[in-house]
């Protein structure tokens, strides 16, 4: 990983140092995005079928329950984060709105959102990308492949294993041609940075420095007193664990994109010592669900958007801006325009004009970066806490590894 880290470094300061003229490198970034996103689907199939296959229905269950339970309590507290982050900032104060019209997507409804998980048409809904679709299918796939390889006639049994190890063939593939790709990835992330800097420049952090401050403080913050309190708490090895995903932090950041990041992300947690019937299950889950990055860009937004206003928010304000938060960046981190349509939800819950996304359209590439990059480590961070909460578990189940150990 030490070469993406140089490609990243060197693309910040040939971004700095030649401007928009670096824009001819964006081809070169756009391949590896692109690399990246071939990737995704396949792996998300193959990794959750055989991490289905390679558990016990137990396991599984109390995987998912710590997964969900963690999503939740870390969305919360890292919206409560941005609110306070804001308050403490105050971005927005002085600014007027531009009178710039900003078309967000239309918000889907709790009962839309979950009835979209499953599909009318599993192959459209793989050619469409649909994200928490291809997660359902994709475990439906595997519970059915795992009662197939128990079942009592020998048929079924037969053809259960034979899904299985055709499973196991596709996800070695798979990982294969990720591999191949991650050779690139200094490059790809060395045109990136050297594009996205040299277009956006310092410039456009002036006008807004308090908005930009906020987030990488908010970020900051939600990295110290949770994830690493919380890898303490778990008594996770910190240094093992960043050392082993600081590749997939930096394309994270890089790439402004969980699920491009996410081939990275599988293949670090592997790096991190994370178990891969836990981290194959978690992690293509929490990139369609869990955002605490995008959970502290609404708290921040939300508290702007009051400033430039003029709206002094009560208790009741905040708390409801804080729970429309939760339910947002859990419900709509799959959704196309997910940004957009989480805020405005925020926005509208407490009254303010959606307009105010105009304002800080300038340095949505900038703070994105962030964000994205605490999404993914969110991710990881709730791969390596259930981890370790399992271990327990895995002890008892193998305890021939443990004498090993």
């Amino acid at each position: 990983m030490l070469k993406i880290t140089v490609g990243f470094l060197l693309g910040i300061i040939v971004g700095l140092a030649f401007g928009p003229s670096t824009q001819f490198l964006s081809p070169f970034g756009d391949l590896f995005l692109r690399l990246l996103q071939m990737i995704i689907v396949p792996l998300i199939i193959f990794t959750l079928i055989s991490a289905v296959n390679s558990s016990n229905p137990k396991e599984f269950g109390r995987v998912g329950v710590k997964i969900f339970i963690y999503y939740m309590l870390t969305t919360a507290v890292a919206m409560l984060v941005g609110v306070i982050v804001g308050g403490w900032f105050n971005p927005g104060v002085g600014m007027e709105l531009t009178g710039e019209h900003i078309d967000v997507p239309e918000a889907p409804s709790l009962i839309d959102t979950l009835l979209a998980i499953v599909p009318t048409n599993i192959f459209q809904s793989i050619v469409n990308g649909d994200i928490l679709s291809i997660v359902f299918i994709a475990l439906i796939a595997g519970f059915v492949i795992v009662s197939m390889r128990h079942s009592a006639e020998e048929k079924i049994n037969d053809w259960g294993n034979t899904l299985y190890n055709l499973t196991q063939a596709g996800s070695e593939v798979t990982f294969r041609i990720l591999n191949g790709i991650l050779q690139y990835a200094p490059i790809g992330i060395f045109a990136i940075s050297a594009s996205k800097i040299g277009e956006q420049g310092l410039d456009v952090l002036y006008s807004l420095v308090r908005y930009v401050g906020a987030s990488y403080i908010g970020v900051a913050i939600q990295f110290i007193f949770v994830y690493l309190l919380l890898l303490m708490l778990f008594k996770v090895q910190i240094k093992r664990f960043f050392k082993g995903v600081w590749g997939a932090l930096i394309t994270a950041f890089a790439t402004s994109s969980s699920l491009a990041t996410l081939p990275v992300a599988i293949r670090a947690a592997e790096k991190a010592g994370i178990r891969e019937s836990v981290s194959k299950f978690t992690l293509p889950l929490g990139a369609a669900v869990n955002s605490d990055g995008s959970a502290i860009h609404y708290g921040i937004g939300a508290i702007f958007a009051a400033n430039v206003v003029g709206l002094d928010l009560t208790f009741a304000s905040i708390l409801a801006i804080v729970l429309a938060g939760t339910i947002a960046s859990i419900g709509t981190a799959g959704v196309p325009g997910a940004g957009l349509i989480g805020l405005s939800i925020v926005l509208t819950e407490v009254g303010l004009p959606l307009e105010i996304v105009a304002l800080t359209a300038g340095v949505n590439v900038i703070t994105d970066m962030i964000f994205t990059t605490c999404n993914v480590t969110g991710d990881l961070v709730g791969a390596a806490v259930v981890d370790k909460s399992e271990e327990k578990y895995a002890i008892s189940s193998y305890p021939e590894e443990s004498n090993l150990a």
